[in-house]
């Protein structure tokens, strides 16, 4: 997909809790530009990415008490970790590439541990830290 990332990274995982779901032909596209503005998130940070979640289908995500209106529904959006960065410095890159013009608008999730990057198109931005 890009040079950091590949398609494994970005499947449900639902298969862990008992799904049997394939990724459906049209979300591709939406992993192949989420695939493309994480690898310029990874290329400024300098620093390898831990995609937790990407793509969900509806019964995982519902299992993991997602929301039912979830980018990760269509294929916009992983929760990600960042080796030697906290989740808060990750999300304040990714406000700047944003801001920049460098990556797409979308959704920016601030948690205690990860954090929540999606290309919706416009900006939504929360925080769930504790």
């Amino acid at each position: 997909m890009t040079k950091n990332f590949n398609i494994e990274e970005f499947k449900c995982k639902g298969n862990l809790k008992g799904c049997d779901c394939q990724m459906p032909d049209d979300v591709y596209n939406n992993i192949q530009e989420l695939a493309d503005n994480l690898q310029i998130v990874r290329d400024m940070l300098d620093e390898p990415i831990k995609i937790n979640s990407a793509y969900r289908c509806e019964n995982y995500n519902s299992q993991i008490g997602g929301v039912s209106k979830s980018q990760h529904l269509k294929g916009k959006a992983a929760d990600i970790k960042v080796k030697n960065l906290t989740p808060d410095q990750v999300a304040n890159a990714i406000e700047k590439l944003q801001e920049g013009g460098f990556i797409k608008q979308g959704g920016l999730g601030r948690y205690d541990s990860f954090t929540h990057i999606d290309i919706r198109g416009r900006n939504a931005r929360w925080d769930k830290r504790k």
